[in-house]
């Protein structure tokens, strides 16, 4: 990915992250309605794990992040927001590819959940995810390798 750093995140990157959150989820969640404002934010705070998140800058920019997490029977992947400004260049596909390809994720369940009718539900189909189960909120999608 050309002049895209990508680096470990650090507990310093919280509120940063939470914002990016906030922004990339704010029109699915009010097309669910389910946005709020300190809530969203609050969810990623909960769960974020920077020693199982990765970062995506450009010159200093942020564009990005997503975390591979260890879990029961695989790896959980979430936190895969892209800002706004950056969707639609094909990131998504290159950050994918770049996780999948790592040889620690070879061979190992990948699960996640995406919002109901967010376009990045394509993205996951394309790279093989299937759906699990749903419900009103959420789609659980896995992918055996």
């Amino acid at each position: 990915m050309d002049r895209i750093k990508v680096r470990q995140a650090v507990q310093a990157d919280t509120e940063q992250l939470a914002d990016l959150r906030a922004l990339v989820l704010r029109e699915d969640l009010t097309r669910l309605g389910r946005y709020d404002e300190i809530r969203v934010r609050e969810r990623f705070r909960n769960t974020f794990h920077p020693e199982h998140t990765h970062i995506l800058e450009q010159e200093g920019i942020l564009m990005g992040c997503v975390a591979l997490k260890p879990v029961e029977g695989g790896l959980l992947l979430e936190h895969f927001y892209i800002h706004p400004k950056y969707q639609g260049k094909s990131l998504g596909t290159k950050v994918l590819n770049l996780l999948l390809e790592q040889e620690e994720v070879r061979g190992k369940g990948i699960t996640l959940n995406v919002l109901q009718g967010s376009p990045a539900q394509r993205l996951y189909e394309r790279f093989g995810f299937i759906v699990d189960h749903e419900d009103e909120v959420d789609v659980f999608m896995t992918r055996n390798n």
